[in-house]
């Protein structure tokens, strides 16, 4: 299975580590919480953050929250297939792996590059 990832903004991950959970306006607005395959990430940072000199990245734990995980098509006619909804709160301690990403759109870690070739 593949990874699945949060991007977020330096203050939202601030913001999470006060709270223990992760809370963005847009998972609020649309009621879950959106993340990301490796394959879809480069578009994603794209459309959504390209305002941001920096933001994080999150590896999220899918066993921990496997059963709160759905695959919806995109509502925007700009994405296509299914991506990652979470249905329920996504704690810090659902957090494999953090990094901060500069603003380069090849500024991806390795491993997610790789799973970009799998």
């Amino acid at each position: 299975m593949s990874s699945i990832y949060k991007v977020l903004t330096e203050e939202e991950w601030k913001h999470a580590f006060s709270l223990g959970y992760v809370v963005t306006k847009l998972d609020n607005d649309d009621g879950f919480i959106h993340l990301s395959t490796s394959k879809q990430l480069a578009l994603t940072l794209h459309l959504y953050f390209k305002n941001y000199k920096k933001v994080i990245l999150l590896e999220i734990n899918q066993d921990s929250i496997k059963d709160e995980i759905v695959f919806e098509e995109a509502k925007s006619g700009s994405r296509l297939g299914k991506f990652p909804h979470l249905y329920g709160k996504l704690s810090i301690q659902n957090v494999k792996k953090d990094w901060k990403l500069k603003r380069n759109s090849f500024d991806l870690p390795k491993k997610v590059l790789k799973e970009l070739e799998e």
